[in-house]
């Protein structure tokens, strides 16, 4: 299908199976395929090279983030290592200084293979400066679990006004493909985690990276092979799956999102709210202009007993993990972000009353209820 109906219709759309007119996908469980002769086949080999499924969602990937080339993984840190995989020894990536933990972990075991980072507050994207040997600048937008929101065209402009051949590649897990299409705005990757909202339900980890740089997708492509962290077939049916629902699950979680940033900013009991949908928030009018909606993720900070408060919640789920239609919470500094040493996270801002709420799809009445009970308790 091509990229000339709107978001929506492209979601829920999927070309019918050629064979037998399925308007559902169906599921290739092979690992290998016939051949004709040697090196003479009908397209598929072998499942970790390629398979019938997985090109589905890859395509499928790729035309929602408005890109050429779609490849998938077996989770998001999958994903992450193979575009750390385009790097050799001696290269420099310059990185947002609020990102997940688990990429912050993965860059700094790569460190003892020659690689070099730098952590800056992108927000302000006067401060980035790339060095002779910066080949990748990565960011997220909005941020993990600060919810910082990054001007990506203004940085994508730096980066190629200060040397041309550095990739800027872009985590957009939290924002999906409906709400935010770095491609557009500059970037030349953009990685998700498909585990969260596009796959929405919690019940499959992978992970994508789309391009629409054919000599970064062919690079890409190797490593995916070689490599073979790949997810099975019945995972990538299930992300297709949770994709025909993604703009509806997005416009829910945003609205829920919006009313608990409200309801908890003008609580006693929170110090701070972390939510660009919030006029406060200093990001806010970048990202009124930068995505469709504000997302379904905010951070807060409480005042008064964490653990007492994580106690009261009755619906709204301590867990790791976020983007699933259920409303989970989670303590990064011990959970998420664990990863990073108590001193940096300090310093980022990561403290012990830091909490993350994934808002989900239930009724907003509800999780207002949740919430002030827990805080009664904190």
């Amino acid at each position: 299908m091509k990229d000339r109906y709107e978001f929506e219709t492209l979601a829920v759309h999927q070309e019918p199976d050629p064979s037998t007119g399925a308007l559902v996908p169906p599921i290739h469980p092979s690992t290998t395929f016939a051949q004709e002769e040697p090196g003479v086949h009908r397209g598929f080999e072998y499942s970790r090279t390629d398979n019938p499924t997985r090109r589905e969602l890859e395509e499928k990937l790729a035309l929602l983030e408005g890109g050429r080339f779609g490849l998938c993984f077996a989770s998001g840190m999958a994903a992450i290592s193979a575009v750390l995989g385009l790097l050799g020894p001696g290269d420099h990536v310059l990185a947002c200084d609020d990102l997940y933990g688990g990429t912050y972990r993965l860059f700094r075991a790569l460190e003892r293979y020659g690689l070099e980072f730098t952590y800056l507050d992108m927000s302000d994207p006067g401060t980035i400066v790339v060095k002779k040997n910066t080949k990748l600048v990565w960011l997220e937008s909005p941020t993990n679990p600060l919810l910082k929101v990054i001007d990506i065209a203004q940085v994508a402009a730096q980066v190629r006004r200060m040397k041309g051949d550095v990739l800027l590649a872009v985590d957009n897990t939290f924002a999906t493909p409906y709400l935010q299409r770095p491609l557009e705005l500059g970037a030349d990757i953009v990685v998700h985690s498909t585990t969260k909202y596009l796959s929405g339900h919690c019940d499959v980890v992978g992970g994508a990276v789309v391009t629409s740089d054919e000599g970064v997708y062919r690079r890409l492509k190797f490593i995916q092979n070689a490599v073979g962290a790949v997810p099975s077939p019945f995972d990538c049916f299930l992300v297709l799956r949770g994709l025909r629902t993604l703009p509806l699950r997005m416009e829910r979680h945003c609205a829920n999102a919006q009313r608990v940033a409200e309801f908890l900013e003008e609580h006693p009991k929170v110090a701070r709210v972390y939510y660009p949908g919030l006029g406060g928030h200093p990001g806010h009018e970048l990202a009124a202009r930068q995505m469709r909606s504000f997302g379904g993720m905010m951070s807060f900070e409480l005042r008064g007993d964490v653990r007492a408060f994580l106690r009261g919640l009755k619906l709204i789920t301590l867990a790791e993990s976020l983007g699933g239609v259920e409303s989970l919470i989670c303590h990064p500094a011990s959970m998420t972000h664990g990863a990073i040493p108590e001193e940096e996270r300090r310093r980022r801002g990561i403290g012990r009353n830091l909490l993350r709420i994934s808002v989900g799809i239930e009724s907003y009445v509800d999780l207002e209820r949740d919430l002030e009970r827990a805080l009664a308790e904190a």
